[in-house]
């Protein structure tokens, strides 16, 4: 009963009728609650409320069992550990953590509204709907594998954006002190010219503000085509991967391998194997990590690398 259960509430399996109808049934569950949230925003539709609330307690309810029963079946999620230890370890993760902000506001936190605004956290739900879906793992997979230059990227944005909020402040400050009250009033200013926004509530006035302001704006330009350059760049490198993997399906069988390092080739690069034994690398496997091999790629030991042709394979 609990393994038929995980079945259809967890793993969303194409091929299991009652798992795609559950998938369904939970996104309308979650659109009715965002809707039902947008509409009492409305004055016009008050005499709507109470109905509107009615959908509310449903929908809180639907989340309520999904969760206890996602806690229930989570030793299936995570076979590899006890039963406490699994459910413990869902209630922590990213899914666990959603489905709690979005049920504790409206039994606790219900007359705050900043609280009650973490219901909206529900519809984070529908990305493991979506992960289902190969466009959906690309974005995700592009985002991940860059995770490291898009903080960097991220955080040289941050240190312009302070350094100039701090700049702007000190020029205009005195020329306009109830504009530039503090250096808030710079990080604001920074932020929109920067991200190329420029809501022009606050500006500069002085002939040096102006000066600087030109040239901050050009900087925002190019800090906002960094991090989009990153993602541009990992789009194309998943396109070639993809492709690579396609040739990898369409070769015969019998000519591809997988291979893993060993001391003798490790360190050495993906053109020296490649010419050295007459291969070709579709793939290096480096952890949890999948890398298209450039010409100069270095072979790490314990890589898995997949090759097709050549005859001398061992490695």
């Amino acid at each position: 009963m609990k393994r038929k259960v995980f079945n259809i509430i967890q793993i969303g399996d194409k091929s299991n009728q009652l798992s795609r109808m559950f998938d369904i049934f939970i996104t309308v569950v979650i659109f009715s609650n965002i809707l039902v949230m947008f509409l009492q925003t409305f004055e016009e539709l008050s005499f709507l409320f109470d109905f509107f609330h009615v959908i509310e307690i449903l929908t809180i309810l639907v989340f309520c069992v999904e969760y206890v029963l996602r806690i229930w079946t989570a030793d299936y999620l995570y076979p590899g550990k006890s039963e406490f230890r699994s459910r413990l370890r869902f209630v922590v993760s990213f899914d666990g953590i959603i489905d709690l902000l979005t049920i504790l506001p409206f039994f606790f936190l219900s007359g705050m509204v900043i609280f009650r605004m973490l219901r909206v956290a529900r519809i984070f739900h529908l990305f493991r709907l979506n992960a289902r879906y190969d466009s959906f793992n690309v974005i995700t997979t592009v985002l991940y594998e860059k995770r490291n230059q898009i903080i960097s990227s991220v955080f040289i944005v941050l240190i312009l954006m302070l350094a100039s909020s701090l700049c702007m402040y000190s020029v205009e400050h005195d020329s306009q002190p109830e504009v530039f009250r503090n250096a808030f009033s710079g990080i604001w200013w920074s932020m929109s010219t920067l991200l190329t926004v420029g809501y022009g509530d606050i500006y500069p006035i002085t002939t040096l503000g102006r000066v600087m302001a030109i040239c901050i704006a050009y900087l925002g330009v190019g800090a906002v085509a960094i991090p989009t350059g990153i993602i541009s760049a990992g789009f194309v490198e998943q396109y070639q991967r993809k492709s690579s993997l396609s040739n990898i399906r369409d070769a015969d069988i019998h000519e591809i391998a997988e291979i893993f390092v060993d001391r003798n080739y490790a360190e050495k690069s993906v053109e020296e194997v490649e010419e050295d034994h007459q291969i070709t690398i579709f793939l290096i496997l480096r952890e949890d990590l999948s890398i298209l091999p450039q010409k100069d790629t270095v072979l790490k030991l314990n890589d898995i690398i997949v090759i097709r042709g050549g005859q001398d394979e061992k490695k």
